[in-house]
């Protein structure tokens, strides 16, 4: 299917009603489109949880013009199938697959002067010490530069 107004007729034919009772949904499912136009922004919703979270959008059910309830999960499942070749894929099937670049991993925090050190405190009293600037013992150093923090709090 290429466009969510197909899914939605598809959804009539399937449920009763007219396309327009489950536009929503459908257009809910393919709004990743918006960022990428193609197959891979499936990747964002067409999948067993994109399922739970239609539901916690649109709620368990919705009632079409033809006065019946249809299950949010159904519309969803109908809406994955057509889309992936008759599976429903896992989040984790689409996330596998992604290509791993040198910008993903390696994060950093941006430091500012004065920020308490990051991690082990341990390794800045040792350099502290090992430079000459302190000679109390961690538990003092430690202490010692919570006190400003508390006072001006």
């Amino acid at each position: 299917m290429a466009h969510p107004l197909h899914h939605a007729e598809s959804s009539a034919r399937k449920f009763g009603g007219v396309p327009s009772d489950y536009q929503a949904v459908h257009d809910w499912f393919d709004a990743s489109k918006e960022h990428l136009a193609l197959f891979t922004h499936r990747a964002m919703r067409h999948h067993a949880l994109g399922l739970f979270e239609a539901e916690r959008v649109f709620g368990l059910t919705l009632t079409n013009s033809a006065g019946r309830d249809i299950p949010v999960r159904w519309i969803g499942e109908q809406h994955i199938r057509e889309d992936c070749q008759g599976r429903i894929p896992s989040m984790a099937d689409w996330l596998r697959r992604i290509q791993p670049e040198p910008w993903m991993a390696n994060g950093h925090i941006d430091r500012h002067p004065g920020d308490e050190p990051c991690g082990d405190p341990r390794a800045a009293w040792a350099s502290e010490v090992a430079a000459g600037r302190t000679v109390l013992g961690l538990k003092d150093w430690m202490a010692a530069r919570a006190r400003p923090a508390t006072q001006t709090a």
